[in-house]
């Protein structure tokens, strides 16, 4: 999952980036609202964390231009404010959940996996289904049936992507914007290189589930 923070207090924004992290995220992060705007508008993410309070834009304005540009990325409202009218100010504006500073990692964690249940993409044991593969976040571990293997942080990463995306096309550039990054130098033969891993652990575990190429356009995981 690639998550966007928009938060101006530097201390802070690093500490999310570090706990989120730390919890097999991927992190993006900007300081103020006019680069979180920018950053939102791209449609890369699978969540924004969002302050109210920022430089040069505010946090209602920026969620009000992304659900306007028909972006429905969940965002989780960030805030110092804890006033019934800010709450609902920010529901109504199309955030998805709210939470209010200060707070506990813990608290944050789980309102993430919560949001990603709605999604419907995450299940009561913190694992992605897919096929005859279970994907858990948070040892990085594929299993099917009684057999496992342990991912590496980036083979996890496009793994989860290809999970959450279903059964439709993932291109290189795509991949390389979710997995490494906007301003990655990473190549296309790095893709490669890592779906050739993915390929070969899901024939280690005897798994129905293949990651095809669709020429010209990119990958898909399918499950025959």
């Amino acid at each position: 999952m690639r998550i966007l923070i928009v938060e101006d207090e530097l201390p802070l924004a690093e500490a999310l980036t570090q706990i989120l992290r730390k919890n097999n995220y991927t992190v993006d992060t900007v300081n103020d609202g006019e680069s979180g705007l920018d950053n939102a508008l791209s449609d890369i993410y699978d969540l924004i964390i969002l302050d109210i309070m920022l430089p040069k834009m505010d946090g209602i304005s920026i969620l009000k231009k992304v659900r306007k540009e028909g972006i429905s990325t969940p965002v989780m409202l960030l805030t110092a404010r804890g006033e019934i009218s800010d709450k609902v100010q920010g529901l109504d504006s199309g955030a998805d959940d709210y939470l209010a500073k200060p707070f506990a990692s813990e608290e944050l964690l789980a309102r993430i996996r919560a949001i990603s249940r709605r999604k419907g993409e995450l299940l009561q044991d913190n694992s992605l289904k897919f096929g005859d593969l279970l994907l858990n976040i948070s040892t990085l571990k594929l299993t099917k049936d009684r057999k496992e293997i342990k991912l590496i942080l980036k083979e996890f990463q496009l793994l989860e992507l290809l999970i959450t995306r279903k059964n439709l096309a993932s291109s290189k550039e795509l991949i390389i914007e979710k997995v490494w990054g906007f301003d990655s130098e990473v190549e296309h033969n790095h893709v490669e290189v890592y779906i050739s891993f993915l390929r070969k652990k899901l024939i280690y575990l005897n798994s129905s589930v293949t990651i095809n190429t669709v020429r010209g356009v990119g990958y898909i995981l399918e499950s025959n």
